[in-house]
């Protein structure tokens, strides 16, 4: 029986037709049994034994690994979270002589750091004296034209 539809006739069409559809709706028994009836009995009296019932869940790696970091995320917000209410906490009560304890080493640390770059300023700054020769002329005439917005002052001379 050739399956390409051009050459099927009537008859191998419906045919083929009702097997598709037959194996479309057949029903499947289930792989795995989906409930599950202990037939040991009832005690009388007292209370019923614990059955051992096994577990054949398997979880893939990748399900626990994001459960055990969703996890540790978690755990780490959490401290965060307590951390910056810790902080906040020691904020809201802040005072003048907190203020003045917590500055008091940086205020020092930038005393020094001041004092040395002043020193080693002024040991890098040498004397020098400049001595000129010839003749020195020395203007001290100022004529003003000031005319308008854009006044400048001109030395001529």
């Amino acid at each position: 029986m050739t399956t390409d539809p051009q050459h099927l006739t009537d008859s191998e069409a419906s045919a083929e037709a009702r097997r598709l559809i037959s194996e479309a709706y057949r029903p499947e028994a289930p792989a795995a049994p989906v409930s599950f009836r202990d037939p040991t009995p009832v005690p009388a009296i007292g209370t019923t034994p614990p059955v051992p019932q096994p577990d054949s869940r398997i979880a893939p790696q990748w399900a626990v690994g994001v459960a055990v970091a969703s996890l540790g995320v978690g755990a780490g917000v959490t401290g965060l979270g307590c951390g910056a209410w810790l902080v906040l906490q020691g904020l809201s009560s802040v005072t003048l002589l907190g203020v003045l304890a917590i500055a008091a080493p940086f205020v020092g640390i930038a005393m020094v750091v001041t004092a040395v770059g002043a020193a080693v300023s002024k040991a890098r700054r040498s004397s020098t004296t400049n001595v000129y020769q010839g003749t020195v002329i020395k203007r001290t005439d100022i004529t003003s034209t000031a005319r308008g917005i854009g006044a400048r002052s001109r030395i001529e001379g």
